[in-house]
């Protein structure tokens, strides 16, 4: 038998261990390829561009930074998985030791083992993305909206960047696991699993900083979302709600377990004691485990969450609630023309629509004027009570619901305002703020009375504003409008026109390439998350064996030890994924604070999903675990 045989009949041997990174390590290979084979798509980068040149290239910084994160994190997980894997065969490699095993040779096998599961790896994660090709592009057209679709191509040079990428990945990682094992210490290997596990330790300090760091970083969360701060506060939420995660694990969770034991009506019920010191210590050698799969858990729910949440048609009508909005710069005399050929496509088209033209002047402050009469007109076609006003009174009307958001909060809004139009100026009393139905680029709006806004002669310029029903299904009537008002080439420069459905599709071509970048990415951190679950398990496998073998000698049933197995794995399973969805409720809770419609439906989707998939994992381990240890007894 060669030195090289004798490595791959290792890694049969031990298949049941490595089966979890292997598939692991092929998954996030072929979600990397998925990426390429998107990135270097001839059609897709066209299709895009020809919405708009900066979805084209947000998709492609997309795909490229998603390649990043997905090779990072791959870099770490095998890391992880095979250094776990390497202690745990520490009395394997003290054997072959004591029969005449060279280090350098010990070495040489780890090289070679860790490089041929990776090699299978890559060709595994590559052919099984060849073979679903054409479903993703089928499925990436339908997301990204793209209307001739995403052909199949041969992916070259996606198999080539994906192949170089993780060869070169699997190599330094095999060069660095090979070195972790220290072959000079025979003794140490031999007895590496007879050492005995000290008491878990923690301090009250920092169990108690937990508390503070998470309460710390909610706060600064819903500050965020009140104010709309600098992004570096929510870099702070994130901050200190990671930190108070990771305290949360390695010291509360000892306390809380600590202060379960010394209950002792608690302790001596059942099966209690031998489930709670068993915890004590699987809490003490997990706790970072747990925390990495609580991290990579909660950025999943909320990633997903948030993408799924920003396809809701409700935020474009939000941004801009007028199906269709002609503008006239300057002196345009087709503005009458203009407005005839919308009205008269819409007729034809069949939709039912009202129509508005509004004139919106400047204050020298950069404040739009509109006339109460104009406001009251926005608001009947919308929906929203009219408001009345003294000679003396003003309404402010944001022009965006996250201003109207601020004006809403006690001591934004003034009590009196000073108005000045040319030589015209008057301190004014602020009534009340309006609803956000004047959508122009002012800061914001002054809305005054009829007679005032004709006192003030203002300079204004025109807005014609068309609220159409169903205006999801206008998509066809835009583009033939926009061709019949583009086809006077004497009126370009006195005009432009917006089209809400235009801005839909394109936020949702938009929302489209975050939703597929972040349902990719979190689906290798939940399987890399649920890795690290089966790792720990398989690690401490024979172990288990001998403990429980042991005190089935002294009367332990099968019936108790599933019980007592079924508590500690709900226990490992289903704490990370439960801190997860509270950091991930707070989070959508935050995000519901920026929007005016329910993201509650998404979140508890996403949820869902997720604590199904975690349950089905739960019990095919269990099953399998128990049935490995029901052997043993």
């Amino acid at each position: 038998m060669t030195f090289r045989q004798f490595a791959f009949r290792n890694i049969v041997r031990n298949k049941r261990v490595y089966v979890a990174h292997f598939l692991s390590s092929s998954f996030s290979v072929m979600i990397f390829f998925i990426y390429a084979l998107l990135l270097f798509h001839p059609n897709l980068q066209g299709e895009l561009a020809s919405t708009s040149i900066t979805i084209s290239q947000l998709g492609m910084m997309a795909m490229k930074a998603s390649q990043y994160i997905i090779f990072t994190f791959s870099f770490f997980f095998c890391m992880y998985s095979v250094s776990a894997f390497l202690k745990a065969r520490k009395r394997e490699f003290g054997i072959l030791m004591v029969q005449g095993m060279s280090p350098k040779q010990l070495h040489q096998l780890l090289f070679m083992e860790n490089m041929m599961i990776g090699l299978a790896s890559i060709i595994v994660g590559i052919v099984t993305g060849v073979v679903f090709s054409k479903l993703v592009l089928l499925v990436s057209a339908s997301v990204l909206f793209i209307r001739n679709g995403l052909p199949f191509y041969i992916p070259w040079q996606a198999i080539s960047l994906t192949a170089l990428a993780f060869i070169v990945m699997f190599l330094v990682v095999s060069l660095l696991t090979s070195r972790l094992v220290k072959a000079d210490q025979l003794i140490e290997l031999i007895r590496a699993a007879d050492k005995p596990k000290p008491e878990p330790k923690a301090s009250v300090w920092l169990a108690l900083l937990s508390i503070v760091l998470i309460v710390a970083g909610y706060a600064c969360v819903f500050y965020f979302a009140m104010r709309e701060e600098s992004r570096y506060i929510l870099l702070a939420c994130v901050t200190l709600t990671v930190m108070g995660t990771y305290f949360l694990f390695t010291q509360l969770s000892v306390h809380v377990l600590r202060w379960l034991r010394s209950r002792r009506g608690l302790l001596l019920r059942k099966t209690n004691l031998l489930i709670l010191s068993e915890l004590s210590y699987r809490m003490r050698d997990n706790a970072v485990m747990f925390f990495m799969v609580t991290v990579v858990t909660a950025a999943s729910l909320t990633g997903i969450g948030t993408s799924f949440a920003l396809l809701n048609p409700g935020l474009a009508a939000m941004e801009k609630p007028y199906a269709f909005t002609y503008n006239s710069i300057g002196n345009n005399p087709y503005e009458e023309e203009h407005w005839k050929v919308i009205e008269d496509e819409l007729g034809r088209a069949g939709f039912d629509y009202e129509s508005a033209r509004i004139q919106v002047g400047t204050t020298k402050n950069g404040e739009g004027l509109l006339a109460l009469s104009s406001y009251n007109r926005l608001a009947g076609m919308l929906g929203y009570p009219p408001e009345s006003l003294s000679p003396n009174e003003i309404l402010l009307a944001p022009t965006t619901v996250f201003q109207q958001t601020q004006f809403n909060k006690k001591g934004m809004v003034p009590e009196t305002l000073t108005v000045a139009v040319g030589d015209w100026k008057k301190d004014m009393k602020v009534k009340a703020v309006g609803a956000a139905i004047v959508d122009t680029y002012e800061k914001r709006v002054i809305v005054l009375p009829d007679e005032l806004a004709e006192y003030a002669k203002i300079e204004s310029t025109n807005h014609i504003k068309f609220v159409v029903k169903d205006w999801e299904h206008t998509q066809e009537v835009a583009r033939k409008i926009e061709a019949k008002l583009e086809g006077n080439p004497d009126t370009k420069g006195d005009y432009y026109l917006e089209t809400l459905v235009t801005h839909w599709l394109t936020s949702k071509q938009e929302n489209g390439i975050i939703l597929m970048v972040s349902v990719l990415i979190g689906i290798v951190f939940f399987t890399f998350a649920a890795s690290f679950l089966y790792f720990r398990l398989y690690t401490d496998l024979e172990r288990d064996r001998q403990h429980y073998n042991m005190i089935a000698k002294v009367g332990l049933s099968r019936k108790e030890m599933g019980r007592v197995v079924t508590v500690q794995f709900m226990f490992m399973f289903f704490l990370p994924f439960f801190v997860a969805v509270i950091h991930s409720s707070v989070a959508f809770m935050a995000l519901q604070q920026l929007v005016s419609y329910s993201v509650l439906q998404a979140s508890i989707l996403i949820f869902i999903s997720f604590a199904v998939v975690q349950f089905a994992y739960f019990i095919g381990i269990r099953w399998r675990y128990l049935r490995n240890l029901t052997r043993a007894m």
